[in-house]
Formats: C-alpha cells, structure tokens, sequence
C-alpha cells in the first residue's frame, strides 16, 4: 500500500536526510525557519517558505543559512516548519514509512527542546506530521478528513496523525488550528488544491499566531 503523502513519482528515492537540514537564522522576533532542502519535490515547498518571513532557501535567496544542529530554544522565541515533500523526505522518512516513520534527530531535538521550554513552534502543509510523530497527544491539522473530489488530495495523511497518537482538527485552508497545550500552531496550505493566495492567507494566520503566543 503506497504511503499516504508520497511525490507524483511512486519510484522516487529519499535523499540523504543529513545532507541538506538547514535553519534560515534570522534574529528573533522573526523566528528561525527549519529547511529540507530546496523546491517542493526535493526539500521545502518555496511559496510556503516565502510566505512565512519572506525569506527563502539560501540557494534562492542567499539568505543567512546555518546547520539545524547549532539551533536552540535557548536563542529564539519560536520556530516554524514549512511543508514541502522535504519534511516527508530529509526531515523524516514518512513519505516511505508512514505512520511508522522515524524522525530525524535533529528535528526532533528541536522539536522537543522548544515544547519543553513552552516555545511555540509553526508547522503548514505536511510538516505537521513531525509534531504528530515527536510531541504524543498534540492536536494538529492538514485540512479536511475527506478528498471531497480531489480538493483534498492527501486526505488519507489524517489517519496516520490519528495512529501516532495525534488529534486531528479539520481546518480550512485559509484557517490555522491552535493547540493550546502545546503552543503548537498548524495550517494545511498545499494539503489543498486551491489558488495561491488562499494558502498564503493560512500560513499568514499561522504565522500571526505563532508571534501571539510568543506575545509579540
């Protein structure tokens, strides 16, 4: 049975997960974004990168990139995840395991470290996985529950985040679901198909959240 999120290519291979971890390392307020890597087949999905901070992968942008390894709660306010099939791939081997998915080390160091800290941290598309997999008991969202004629393509990632452990909200594509507890923030973006500015106005909800829970 295929993995509930997987690339248009059934056939593809995962990349080296440690290859290609980068943190975008702009000062609080603006919190650190967590890459996997560069496009939306291969590593972080741009247009939701670029939605967050303005900034994009430094083999974009030649912004100020440094290891995920050197990020810590103990220097920012938040961090946020863009979704991308680099979340699926690098950042974790979901998009081959599914809900038997292993997560890498580094992410869920960070992720750990700033839910333990009561830091909030940002996740869109399918990013939010990695929260389902590390943080067990958090509520999470990537949409709706159904395909409803293709709208939701991947619809069946739900039941996974349900098998982790995970609560799953349905949201729309323009909403952002807050966990509370866990100062966990999410929003589906290209979990749906639909115009750009619509998933733009759901990672711009998210993103305003995740800067509210850190009282900014």
């Amino acid at each position: 049975m295929p993995a509930p999120f997987s690339p248009l290519d059934p056939s593809f291979t995962p990349l080296c997960q440690a290859s290609c971890l980068q943190v975008d390392s702009l000062l609080t307020p603006a919190p650190p974004q967590v890459l996997s890597g560069c496009g939306v087949y291969d590593g972080t999905e741009l247009h939701e990168a670029s939605a967050n901070v303005l900034t994009e992968s430094a083999r974009i942008a030649r912004g100020k990139i440094t290891d995920l390894a050197k990020l810590s709660a103990d220097n920012h306010d938040a961090a946020i995840f863009p979704g991308g099939f680099g979340a699926a791939k690098n950042l974790s081997t979901f998009a081959v395991d599914g809900k038997d998915c292993k997560v890498h080390e580094d992410v869920e160091r960070v992720l750990k470290e700033f839910h333990k800290a009561g830091k909030p941290i940002g996740l869109c598309c399918i990013a939010p996985v990695l929260a389902a997999k590390v943080l067990h008991g958090v509520e999470v969202t990537v949409g709706h529950e159904q395909e409803e004629g293709g709208k939701w393509p991947y619809a069946g990632t739900v039941e996974a985040i349900k098998a982790l452990g995970a609560k799953h909200c349905v949201r729309g594509v323009t909403e952002a679901h807050v966990d509370q507890k866990n100062k966990v923030v999410t929003t589906p973006a290209f979990m749906c198909e639909t115009e750009l500015h619509h998933i733009h106005d759901g990672i711009g909800a998210m993103v305003k959240k995740v800067l509210e829970l850190c009282g900014k």
